[in-house]
This record gives structure tokens, sequence and C-alpha cells, in this order.
């Protein structure tokens, strides 16, 4: 054993060939952002684009792993302008936001950049160690940034909460200076870091103006989300409006979205309220994995198994338990708490944002640069060509390119856009910009989509994703509108689906999956619902596509043909791409070694759901 190992340490002595990193990022050749023109306010809504989860070097875990950057160019990137990534290259969105928030870690929020602790890349770049050192000196590198540091080493004295001050302070007035109501919107927002046994209880606050407090809430004061909520509340009576998005549900160990609360007490009426007044949207898709839903959880569908991460984040690992930890069950578990308590706290909508921790967005498989730059800062350090690591242990490897918010509203304002995320007018996606609409109603015509002023008859005749069914006024069954479009620079579209959720009269849940609009000449099986696959023309060796399958754009008027006037119900629409390469597929190319599977994914955008109420 030992003379096997010496052998893999002498094997990673030599320098490692990294493409990725060129060229080298040089300010005098930086691009700032495009000009874009301001979006004219919509009554009948524009979708606008962003991400509400963006970290910069005032993250302690950001700065530790050799980010540098801060918010100031986080939104320079959002904006489309060109910043030096912790490896030393430029990086750059293909195309610009339309919103963004950096929501840097309240804990210790600034304090150890200010402090500027012992740490390996703080005695030598990122960019050197990674040219220059070899897959020993990496792995020994990465070793000691994760094993040895520890924020409860860090004293909590006046020195840190100066710190902390002053980075919340540079975090609003970023926000601030790069806000321009109709063009690209700011929003003031910080990280709430639960972690009860290394559990994720992760929510970002988002408020709607530049009224924050003096500091955000840290989990150092409590990790219970109910004492975030109460915090808001006192804080939302002084005129500082705000709400909290739960993230990374699939990492909570089941502990998200239960039927107890944090402290183990069954769940109560006043307990929901205060949820839903406070928790109205949460991330389902980012790059530590999707939360729609799990295959465990949904056994029946064939899409389920879509970007899946389950390595819980503790140091010690553990897959985290399904059950409780994903949206379509939350929904579901809503449901049955509605029917044997009265309430459901889980009526809430659904976005998509990054996590990205080099002040950037993440979201482009082709473009993909990683979120933790010590962890996946490179090609090579993705794919398990950099380091001594096992592939078990790379999490790098295991992340995913994305996700986006999609927000209805009428303008490109705080006040908009934070309304419309209240009401749950919101849509994830995984990271390309399908445009999707979704209505429900009673008494929509099937010619409706036919008809010039269509979204105004939609709006006056149901109501729209994230809200509930209006009263059935003796109609039998409710109808549904949708449409989808491509992203105008990327794939088409496979299929758009509707997911229905229901509770029997036991109190039971149950699910099922609707084709509702397919690509071609393609129906459904009529034994199993079930709709052929669209194809695949991904050509894996040079990581591109054809798009010379699917549609451009896919609609219909669709009733449901099994509804039960007398059972709660749920529904939310689900647009799917053809398959396009993956991120990782795009590395393997740049690194000239075989890809990995899945070579290809197919992306797709979650529409927040409308619930029907007997």
């Amino acid at each position: 054993m030992a003379l096997s190992l010496v052998v893999v340490v002498l094997a990673g002595c030599g320098e490692v060939n990294d493409p990725s990193l060129f060229p080298a990022y040089k300010a005098s050749a930086a691009l700032p952002p495009p000009a874009k023109p301001a979006v004219a306010a919509n009554p009948d809504k524009n979708v606008f684009f962003g991400d509400l989860h963006i970290h910069t070097s005032l993250s302690a875990d950001a700065f530790t792993m050799g980010v540098r950057v801060l918010p100031d160019d986080a939104y320079t990137f959002a904006k489309g302008g060109t910043i030096e990534h912790a490896a030393g290259y430029p990086i750059r969105i293909a195309r610009p936001l339309d919103f963004a928030a950096v929501t840097d870690h309240s804990e210790y929020l600034g304090v150890v950049r200010a402090l500027n602790p012992d740490l390996p890349l703080a005695r030598r770049s990122l960019r050197d160690v990674l040219l220059n050192g070899s897959r020993f000196t990496i792995t020994k590198t990465y070793l000691q940034t994760v094993l040895g540091f520890d924020l409860e080493d860090i004293k909590y004295d006046e020195e840190a909460e100066l710190a902390m001050r002053s980075a919340w302070q540079q975090t609003i007035d970023a926000a601030q200076e790069h806000y321009q109501p109709g063009v690209f919107t700011t929003f003031i927002g910080y990280e709430w870091s639960s972690m009860p046994d290394g559990d994720n209880l992760h929510r970002n606050v988002i408020y709607r103006s530049a009224r924050v407090p003096k500091l955000p809430y840290s989990s150092r004061r409590s990790n219970d989300p109910e004492d975030l909520w109460r915090a808001l509340d006192k804080q939302n009576k002084r005129g500082m409006q705000a709400f909290a998005i739960p993230h990374n549900s699939n990492l909570s160990n089941g502990r998200m979205w239960g039927k107890r609360s944090y402290t183990g007490a069954a769940l109560t009426e006043k307990y929901a309220a205060l949820r839903l007044r406070y928790e109205p949207i949460s991330e389902v898709m980012q790059v530590k994995g999707s939360s729609e839903t799990h295959p465990l959880l949904s056994s029946e569908d064939e899409f389920a198994d879509f970007e899946i991460y389950e390595l819980l984040l503790r140091r010690e690992g553990g897959i985290a338990e399904a059950k409780g930890g994903y949206m379509r069950d939350a929904l579901r578990t809503g449901l049955e708490l509605s029917h044997s308590e009265g309430f459901n706290p889980y009526k809430f909508g659904v976005i998509g944002s990054s996590d990205g921790h080099n002040a950037s967005s993440p979201v482009e498989e082709d473009n993909y640069h990683g979120t933790l730059p010590i962890i996946d800062g490179s090609a090579a350090l993705r794919m398990n060509k950099a380091s001594l690591l096992p592939k078990s242990q790379n999490r790098g490897a295991m992340w995913s390119a994305a996700g986006l918010a999609a927000v209805w509203a009428e303008k490109n304002t705080r006040a908009s856009l934070f309304d419309a995320m209240r009401r749950k007018e919101t849509y994830a996606t995984s990271g390309p910009r399908i445009k999707l609409r979704f209505f429900g109603g009673w008494h929509y015509s099937d010619l409706l989509l036919d008809q010039a002023d269509a979204v105004k008859q939609a709006y006056a005749g149901g109501v729209p994703m994230g809200d509930e069914l209006p009263d059935r006024q003796n109609a039998t069954t409710p109808t549904f509108v949708l449409w989808a479009e491509k992203d105008p620079e990327g794939a088409n579209l496979d299929r758009v689906q509707i997911v229905k959720g229901w509770v029997d009269s036991t109190g039971e849940s149950h699910e099922k999956i609707y084709e509702v609009a397919a690509s071609g000449d393609r129906v459904p099986d009529p034994a199993s619902g079930k709709i052929p696959a669209v194809g695949n023309i991904v050509y894996v060796r040079n990581a591109s596509y054809a798009n010379a399958i699917g549609a451009g754009s896919l609609a219909t008027v669709w009733r449901d043909p099994e509804f039960d006037p007398a059972v709660e119900a749920f529904y939310y629409a689900r647009v799917i791409e053809i398959p396009t390469p993956r991120w990782t597929t795009y590395d393997a190319r740049k690194l000239g070694i075989a890809a990995p599977e899945p070579a290809s994914l197919q992306e797709r955008a979650v529409s927040s759901a409308i619930w029907y109420t007997p």
C-alpha cells in the first residue's frame, strides 16, 4: 500500500496542462457592459431573467477558496461586462441579465477578507498554483484550504463587527450604483446560512428598496427559520419590505419541507401564515443541483433524474434524504396538511438562480467556469485532471451549470419585480432563456391562442402561474392555457408537460404527468400516456449539436380529463428542450479527453403552480 501511494504521488508531480486557464485576464482588454435599451412598461407583463444568488469575496467561503472580486464586479458581470476569475482568466456572460442580487453570507460578512488570515491562497495566487504546481501541490492546497480553516476560530469582536458593517455598506452602495430602472435592476440582499448538523436550511433575503437594516440577520443568532421570519416581520413593520428564498432543499436532508417545524413541533396555522408571508418563492435550480423532484419520489417521471446532486455539505458527506427536500413533494405535502390540518404552508412559487461564488452567474454550459475556484475553477480541476482526489470526493465534477429566475412583471424595477415575485408569477430555468406562459381558468376558448389579444384574455378569464383558480361557477373542469418559446439563441423545444398533484379523500397525495404538447407528429401512447423520445443529435467529440429536431414554440389549451371537484390539486408546467451538450462535454473537448456520461442533457423550465381548492 505504501509503495502504491508513492507511485500515485510521484505520478502527480508534473505540471498540469490546463488550456482553460488561457488567456490571462488583462484589465486593459476587458470589455465593459454593452449598451442596453430600457424596456417599456407593459400591462400584459414582460418576462425578465435574472440571478438572485451571487457571492463575492465578502463571503467567507469564497474568499478562502481564492475569490477576490467584489459586489461591483458582480453587477458588471451581470450587465455583460468582463471581470477576472479567481484563477486569473477573463469571464463574461454571453447575454446581459435583466436583474441581479449579490447575496453574500451574513455570517462573518466581509470579516475573512478584512482579517486576511494565513491561508494557502493568501501566500500564493490560485493561478500560480494551477499553472505551476503539480497535482500533488494542487491537492495539498485544496486540503489545507478546506480542512485547515474554520470560521469558528474567528473571534467575533469589535474589529469583526466593523468589518461586517463596512462590507454590508459596500453591498448596499454597489446595488445603488448599478440600479438602472427600466434597464437593469439590482436588489440589496444577503444569504442567511443555517446549517444545523450540516443540513442545508439556507435562505436568500431580498429587499424591495434601499430601506434595509444596519446589519443582516445571521444564523449565528439563530438557526431556526421561524426566527428569521420574525426578524423580517419586525423589519417589515418599520418599512423594510423583504422576503426569504429557500435554496438547495435537496441538501436539507429532508428538513426544508417536512411535517414538523425546525424544533420538531407540530406545524400550526400561525406557522403556515408566517411562512407563506415571508417565503413566497423557492429556488429550485442552481449549481448544486435541481430540487424539482427526485427519481425516488417520482418513479413514473422519466425526466425526474435531472442534475441530481445529493451529497450533503457537511465535511464527512453522506447522502441527503429525498423526502422533504424537493419541490413537487413539498407541494404534495402541503395538500396533505391542508386535508388533515386545514392549512397549507407550502403554496410557494419557484425560481432558479446560480449560487455563483466568483461574482458571476455560471449558467452557460458552453461557458462554464465553476463556482468555488480551488474546487472547480478550471476545466482540469472539474474533470479530475489537476488533483489526486478520488472522483467521489470531487464535488465540482458533480455540480451543474444552472439556473436563472424568470419573472413576469410590468416593469424592470425593484418594486415591480419584487411584487411579481411576491405574487409568485415566476418560473425557474436551468439556464436557457425559455419563455413560458401558464394560465388557469374555467371558460377559456379552444381558439384562445388564435386571438391577437390572447394574453389579455388569459388574464381576464383566469389566473397566471402562482395563483389560485377562481370559483368554479358551475364549470365541470379547469382549463389551462400555456405557450412556450425557445431561447432565441438556444435549443429547440422537445415537449411541454403539465404536472398535477392532488389529495384523495383519505388524505394521501398523488401525482401525474400529462404530455400536452410535443414537437413533430408525436402523440401520447393511449395506454401509457407517454410520447416517444425526440431524438438526440449531440456530437460529443466536438461538443456541438444540431437544432434539426424539436420546435421553436409549443402551445396548447388543455383540460384536465380526470378532474374531481371534491379534491384539492395543483398544476404546474414543465418545458423540456431537445438534448444539448453538458458542460462536462465542453470541458472534455478543451482537455482532449473522452467526455463522461451523461454527455448531454435536456435543459428545462418549470413554472410556479396554480392551485385548486374546493
